[in-house]
């Protein structure tokens, strides 16, 4: 039986329960609802989401400490301004067998990581945009209506060399060479030069320029200057190894099959790649707000002139409903689809993957970035 003494505060207790019970509750992100959908409408057997938001800085010192009149005011003021500014993150999942934590293949994003090695190259002048693939990889690229003495590493970067795709021959599931990739593609007529026309073909030679250039593989090199720095400890270019590291969940065909042993060789320098959906969110964040690139360099990333608008280097735009504009790329690879957008300043991220090929209903992609970068009317 309550004392008297106890009364008072079992009162107060009621009191801001029912007062909590009467304040609205803050809505579930617009992503929760809409991540679902792709397992229903699109089928996949599970999806998992991840996003991450900067939230704006405090207050920066210096204006503050022009109001501050003693040294402990200002030294408060300073540490203040220098306390890190955490991300927000949110996690979501629907269907079976995925974690936050998980590794994943994530195919084509890939090229992103290539692109960016090339564009710090660039910015070591130790090589060109500019450059013919002649002069780095003389006589590779020789076939009908294609000439490396005049393509452009440029031309590769932004998918407008007219090199086939040799994927289209493997259909991403034989394993090959790089060399014998680009044979492949050689076999083949090339589109006009200058028209915009996606081939994986491409990130392959520049995968091979950067051997040329550093004397080591892209892997070694996006490792010591992308992976390290950013503490990326998730992600790794497999190389011939077949299987996903712990902790993974499983990998299906749009048919149901099991392919979560897969040789990354199918890829290569287009689609090797191995990561998680922190750290691809964390790289696309520091790639977008400069801390991968000098500005001059970032530019020439996100400018798609030479594309017509389809593609930058490495990276894509799409606008969406609201008029926002987001950057990033997606990944499909035998058994898994991933796909991660940022806003242009990196501050807003947020990276979605199945653990199949494809949806079965494409637009639901769209709707998941409306959902999570067009903000909802109260």
């Amino acid at each position: 039986m309550p004392t008297q003494r106890s009364i008072p505060a079992i009162l107060l207790a009621a009191t801001l329960i029912s007062l909590a019970a009467g304040r609205p509750q803050p809505a579930a992100p617009a992503t929760d609802l809409t991540l679902p959908l792709l397992t229903t409408r699109g089928k996949a057997p599970a999806a998992a989401l991840l996003s991450r938001a900067q939230p704006e800085p405090p207050p920066g010192a210096r204006t503050l400490r022009h109001q501050a009149t003693s040294a402990s005011v200002r030294q408060s003021t300073a540490r203040r301004a220098e306390r890190p500014v955490l991300p927000h993150i949110h996690f979501a999942r629907t269907g079976p067998s995925l974690s936050r934590s998980d590794h994943f293949r994530v195919g084509s994003i890939t090229k992103t990581f290539i692109a960016t090695v090339v564009l710090q190259l660039a910015a070591e002048h130790r090589l060109s945009l500019s450059d013919p693939v002649e002069l780095h990889l003389p006589g590779l690229v020789r076939g009908p209506g294609v000439d490396g003495r005049s393509l452009t590493l440029r031309a590769l970067l932004t998918h407008t060399s007219g090199l086939y795709d040799f994927t289209a021959d493997t259909k991403g599931t034989a394993p090959v060479t790089p060399a014998r990739a680009v044979r492949t593609a050689l076999a083949h007529p090339a589109a006009p030069n200058g028209r915009w026309a996606y081939s994986n073909t491409n990130y392959v030679v520049l995968g091979m320029v950067i051997e040329r250039v550093t004397g080591n593989s892209y892997a070694t090199e996006a490792e010591r200057r992308i992976l390290a720095p950013l503490r990326l400890t998730g992600t790794l270019f497999p190389g011939a190894r077949t299987s996903l590291p712990p902790p993974h969940g499983r990998a299906y065909t749009s048919d149901g099959r099991d392919v979560t042993s897969l040789d990354p060789r199918v890829a290569g320098a287009a689609g090797e790649l191995i990561s998680t959906l922190a750290d691809l969110n964390r790289f696309y964040a520091a790639l977008l707000s400069g801390r991968l690139l000098p500005p001059p360099l970032l530019r020439h990333m996100l400018n798609t002139r030479t594309a017509h608008g389809h593609y930058g280097m490495g990276l894509y735009p799409q606008r969406l409903p609201c008029g926002t504009t987001v950057w990033g790329h997606s990944g499909r690879i035998t058994g898994s689809y991933v796909r991660t957008a940022a806003t242009r300043d990196g501050r807003r991220v947020v990276t979605f993957r199945i653990n199949t090929d494809k949806l079965a209903d494409p637009g639901l992609e769209r709707a998941l970035l409306t959902a999570e970068f067009c903000p909802r009317a109260p």
